[in-house]
C-alpha cells in the first residue's frame, strides 16, 4: 500500500528537491534485472510503468525504507524504456512529462489510456532509457545535495 492519499500526491514538492542523481548501467552474464535504490533520509513509494510487446502496464506501489535497493522486474529487460514516479513521505516527488495511470492502492494496470474515465489518476512518470541491449540497470533516487555557504 502506498504511502499516500490523493491529496498527498499532488503535494507541493518545495520541502523536496527532486532529483534523480544517476542511472547505473550493470550488465552481468547471469542475470538481468530493473532495481531502484533510495538513497533518501525517508521512505519512498514507487511506480513503474513499461510496455511489454503489446500493451503498457503500470504498477505500483513498492515501499523503501530509506538506504534500501529492491528489484522491481526481474528478467532480461523487454523494452529500451522504463518510467517511474516516486513519492516521499514529505511530500515529494519524482515525476515527469509522460503521464500514465496510477491508482491511490497497490495496483497493475493495463493500457496508459482514458485514466480517469477508468477510475485511475493520471500521473507524469519520468523516461528511464535503458538502451538497446541493457540486460541490468538500476536508478538512484536521491535528495539533492544542499547548498553551502558562501564565504
Amino acid at each position: 500500500m502506498p504511502l499516500p492519499s490523493r491529496s498527498f500526491m499532488s503535494a507541493p514538492t518545495g520541502r523536496l528537491v527532486l532529483a534523480v542523481a544517476g542511472l547505473l548501467a550493470v550488465s552481468t552474464g547471469a542475470r538481468a534485472d530493473f532495481r531502484l535504490c533510495n538513497n533518501t533520509a525517508v521512505r519512498v513509494s514507487i511506480s513503474l510503468a513499461y510496455t511489454n510487446g503489446q500493451t503498457w502496464v503500470q504498477e505500483g506501489w513498492w515501499n523503501l525504507k530509506p538506504g534500501v535497493c529492491e528489484v522491481l522486474l526481474r528478467g532480461p529487460l523487454a523494452a529500451e524504456f522504463y518510467y517511474v514516479y516516486a513519492m516521499d513521505e514529505r511530500g515529494g516527488e519524482w515525476k515527469g512529462k509522460t503521464f500514465m495511470c496510477t491508482s491511490n492502492i497497490e495496483f497493475k494496470i493495463e493500457g496508459r489510456e482514458n485514466c480517469f474515465v477508468r477510475g485511475y489518476d493520471r500521473t507524469g512518470f519520468f523516461e528511464i532509457d535503458t538502451g538497446k541491449d541493457a540486460k541490468d540497470w538500476t536508478v538512484q533516487l536521491t535528495e539533492p545535495t544542499k547548498p553551502q555557504a558562501q564565504q
